[in-house]
């Protein structure tokens, strides 16, 4: 999620240099202590009883036998203290085999939201499916990507997994030659940028929120957030015995064993989703209802009772009581600006002792969920050859050039001026070999508001700065749909036109409609394709790489016309 495509391409003036991000001085309450603490107050994961075997169709799924594999154990704390201390990784487990050596970079699509009907018993608009996989694959495209969505697979009841819609979809991508990126959607979809449908969490998951409001994550003022289950509940088995790591890893075994037959060969990757958008972040910036609307700095969501009691913990532990009680009471409101508030202002409470122990601990539980949920996955994945996990970061670019970075801050990830927030998220990734998929790719500086301090090209190049000290690879997205060649140039610039170690490992191009198909945007998505994945052709002249995309755009006429109007019924 990034902001509204009118600012987006609004601000014409020059761009500030983009603002470096050093490892500066660590904290200075004792982050060991903060880290112990609300490890401590998260409440165990205990194994359900002897609950009913669980059907998935023709196969059954045990949530008993899972929970015992998945308690959440005291060495995650010793785990998640290495995040802290960011330790380098002496080596990473291969859970997705070897690495792609092709010279370019393959392009994946995203297709649409509501690719599978809500039934989840069949596709949405076959044929436009079938044409447009079919012209995708003419144009080079190396796969797609797509939402499978808790909210229609699991909705008749827990281990009840429909898979038909998706099933169909991967016997087109196989016959036509694509791959498939399968994003596993924890989320709700609606309340962000792009969400151009509904689909909520399935529906026994939301009467057990209904019940107890504190499993949704919550803000100062109280209001409650569907759109993701409260990390600070993970390990509390509230969801019929089960808890909500340990229903996320039955889905993925369940979606794993469901498509065995094409895990590796057409199923190349997972992306596993961890919170809102599918990313792994805090809702601090929800949309929905005018909450939040860009370049706000958004809220911290720390006040569900189970967030809370880790931070009691935490401040406990510290010998500062008094700083368990809640967020900083003084950062604002979500549509706020940095200097508006004392807590996020230049000289504000973020850099002092409070600040640095609140954001310790905020990023920690974060990271904490992360690994849970990596835990999870290597567990259903490893030993599956040939297929890569990933997980999505958040862009918050807006504020960027500020020394509090406070966007980044409500999300979770304590990034300022003297800390580097993305390091510790990569080496959690690395530990799991899992990709760092990254969006805000196509976006330039100058292209931003600039009193907003926006910094898309300084913040991606400190990302990518972690990914290679991490060792992990980077991915990469646009994260408003862009058809325009400026937006192109900016993701072969960033993404493909590297050395090979500082390459993109894919990119995923956003999404898949209508409009898509357009001749001139098809012809100029063509080309961009072809620059991204072939090394060669980033040695062409643009003239000579135009008329092979226009030759592209001729062959695959028929096709395109077909998507396109089959995608506008």
């Amino acid at each position: 999620m990034a902001l509204n495509l009118s600012h987006q391409t609004g601000a014409a003036t020059a761009a500030a240099a983009a603002v470096g991000v050093g490892a500066g001085a660590a904290p200075t309450a004792p982050r060991t202590a903060v880290v112990a603490a609300a490890s401590a107050a998260a409440a165990p994961a205990t194994a359900p009883g002897q609950a009913p075997a669980l059907s998935l169709q023709s196969q059954t799924v045990d949530p008993a036998q899972a929970a015992d594999s998945l308690s959440v154990k005291p060495d995650l704390v010793m785990a998640c203290q290495a995040l802290v201390d960011q330790k380098p990784e002496a080596e990473h487990l291969d859970v997705g085999g070897e690495q792609d050596t092709k010279p370019g970079v393959p392009v994946f699509v995203m297709m649409p939201l509501d690719t599978v009907r809500k039934d989840g018993n069949a596709l949405n608009r076959r044929k436009a499916v079938e044409a447009s996989l079919s012209a995708l694959k003419s144009a080079g495209v190396e796969g797609i990507m797509v939402d499978v969505w808790w909210g229609i697979v699991e909705a008749e009841g827990p281990g009840k997994y429909n898979f038909n819609g998706y099933m169909e979809l991967m016997e087109l991508a196989k016959k036509t030659g694509l791959k498939v990126q399968a994003v596993m959607s924890f989320h709700q979809c609606g309340g962000n940028v792009g969400d151009s449908v509904t689909i909520p969490l399935p529906r026994w998951v939301v009467e057990e929120m209904d019940k107890d409001q504190d499993l949704a994550y919550t803000d100062k003022s109280g209001r409650r957030n569907y759109e993701y289950i409260s990390l600070g509940c993970d390990t509390v088995p509230a969801f019929q015995g089960r808890t909500a790591i340990q229903c996320y890893t039955d889905f993925m075994r369940a979606f794993r064993d469901h498509f065995a037959p094409f895990m590796g060969n057409t199923i190349m990757e997972i992306q596993v989703g961890m919170g809102p958008a599918g990313e792994l972040r805090y809702p601090s910036y929800p949309e929905s209802n005018g909450t939040w609307a860009f370049p706000g700095i958004g809220e911290f969501q720390c006040y569900d009772r189970y967030m809370l009691s880790s931070l009691k913990a935490a401040a406990e532990a510290v010998g500062k009581p008094e700083w368990g009680h809640g967020g900083p009471g003084d950062a604002g409101s979500y549509k706020d600006w940095p200097e508006d508030t004392p807590f996020f202002r230049r000289e504000g409470g973020w850099n002092t002792e409070y600040g640095q122990f609140f954001m310790s601990w905020y990023s920690q539980m974060l990271l904490e969920h992360g690994e849970r949920i990596l835990s999870g996955a290597s567990s259903v994945y490893t030993g599956t050859p040939g297929v890569k996990i990933s997980v999505k970061v958040a862009g918050i670019h807006w504020h960027y050039g500020t020394r509090s970075h406070a966007a980044e801050l409500t999300a979770g990830y304590y990034n300022t001026r003297t800390h580097d927030g993305y390091l510790p998220i990569a080496r959690m990734l690395g530990r799991h070999g899992a990709v760092l998929n990254f969006t805000c790719v196509e976006m330039r500086d100058h292209e931003q508001p600039q009193d907003a301090q926006c910094r898309p090209e300084g913040l991606v190049k400190q990302v990518a700065a972690a990914a290679r000290e991490a060792g992990v690879g980077l991915a990469g997205e646009n994260a408003l749909p862009r058809y325009d060649e400026t937006a192109h140039d900016q993701v072969v610039s960033t993404a493909a036109e590297k050395a090979a170690e500082e390459r993109m490992v894919a990119f995923t191009y956003l999404r898949m409609g209508p409009d898509l198909f357009q001749p001139d945007n098809w012809r100029r998505f063509a080309g961009f394709v072809k620059r991204m994945s072939e090394a060669d052709a980033r040695d062409m002249c643009r003239e000579q790489v135009e008329r092979e995309a226009a030759g592209v755009a001729h062959a695959t006429q028929p096709l395109v016309h077909e998507a396109h109007a089959a995608l506008c019924n």
